[in-house]
């Protein structure tokens, strides 16, 4: 089964080749933005990555209450500590 999961972007880390930090349940990663058009992110919007890719943009609100369900079904944990950020 394949799995996006909400992060939320803390950091521009390489403008030039489309790369951000992102914060998911308190672990941080790098993920490339290049599939989504960098004029409408911001630092504290959140999107969805999928394989260290930024698939699409989403309200808080949505991501959130993603994370939440996700955490209480414990599916995200290997997700996050494939690639954390220390």
């Amino acid at each position: 089964m394949c799995l996006a999961i909400p992060g939320k972007i803390v950091e521009f880390t390489d403008e030039e080749n489309q790369i951000a930090q992102v914060e998911v349940g308190g672990v941080r990663r790098h993920i490339n933005i290049g599939m989504l058009d960098r004029d409408a992110l911001r630092i504290g919007d959140y999107v969805l990555i999928h394989v260290g890719f930024a698939m699409s943009k989403v309200d808080e609100k949505e991501a959130e209450a993603t994370l939440r369900l996700l955490q209480d079904l414990g599916s995200y944990e290997a997700e996050v500590a494939q690639d954390e950020i220390h």
